[in-house]
């Protein structure tokens, strides 16, 4: 990939803590990405219209709200019905291993807890990129 990577990172919902999403942000325009970071209470169609005019590789949600099994399959939903299924659909915050297990069946891709190394996420980004991205 001759770009940079380019990263949508979202706070959807009413969820008001945005700590991990800026951290996240920090970590990912350090390892050498094109972050855009929409901020707080972004809606699913928002954050997929914003993937579309910034041609982004990821969108990476932090949600702490509880309301992972919505805000994720809308998410995902909006993006298949805009033809952004080459983009990968990632995130974190405080989602139980069972619901994690759910919202992977249905197509999103790895989510992290909290405590994850930034370390870890900003390399899964790079390889799924390089992996599944062409230009």
């Amino acid at each position: 990939m001759d770009r940079k990577i380019r990263i949508i990172i979202a706070k959807p919902g009413l969820d008001g803590h945005d700590r991990g999403a800026k951290v996240m942000a920090s970590a990912f325009r350090d390892a050498g990405m094109e972050v855009i970071y929409l901020g707080l209470r972004q809606t699913p169609q928002m954050i997929v219209d914003a993937a579309l005019q910034e041609d982004a590789d990821v969108i990476a949600l932090g949600i702490l709200s509880g309301a992972h099994m919505t805000l994720f399959p809308k998410t995902l939903e909006l993006m298949r019905e805009n033809g952004v299924d080459d983009v990968l659909l990632t995130g974190g915050g405080i989602i139980p291993g069972k619901d994690m297990g759910k919202l992977k069946e249905m197509g999103v891709g790895e989510l992290f807890g909290p405590g994850t190394p930034t370390g870890d996420i900003v390399e899964y980004v790079r390889n799924w990129v390089e992996e599944n991205r062409a230009d």
